[in-house]
């Protein structure tokens, strides 16, 4: 995996600023994925502010578990397998990334530096990477191209 010491370090530490605006970073995330691909909304069944609970709690698992990759693999792979359970397909990875980045940089704001930009696409990139690859034994990132148009 390619994440840098660096990128690691920065992802780390910005997370310590969202987790005090999880529930705002939450919304903000799931209102710009279902602007992205309306189609998405009808994987989430349960109260949505619960699900944003849930989502704040994954990453705040994978983030530290950055200290430790090889640990951090076997969890996103049973992850993978939940997600093809709730219809979840390998396209669908592109617009959560990018409702992740948006939500990232509203709630961060100014600190929210092209450095720091570049470290989550990376640890995002790499965790889509490992699931996609689990879940989809076809998908091959290097010549993936997504398929789907999504609304900006």
């Amino acid at each position: 995996m390619a994440i840098t010491p660096q990128q690691k370090l920065l992802v780390q530490e910005s997370f310590t600023k969202v987790e005090p605006i999880a529930d705002q970073a939450a919304e903000l995330f799931y209102g710009k994925l279902f602007e992205y691909d309306p189609s998405l909304k009808k994987l989430f069944k349960g109260d949505m502010k619960e699900q944003g609970q849930k989502l704040m709690a994954t990453l705040k698992i994978a983030v530290k578990s950055l200290d430790d990759i090889e640990s951090l693999i076997p969890v996103l792979q049973n992850l993978a397998i939940k997600h093809i359970d709730y219809g979840v397909s390998a396209d669908d990875y592109t617009p959560v990334g990018n409702a992740l980045i948006f939500a990232l940089k509203t709630g961060l704001g100014s600190g929210f530096t092209p450095d720091l930009r570049a470290a989550w696409v990376e640890v995002y990139s790499t965790i889509a990477t490992v699931m996609r690859q689990h879940a989809y034994p076809d998908f091959d990132p290097d010549n993936y191209h997504n398929s789907k148009h999504y609304s900006h």
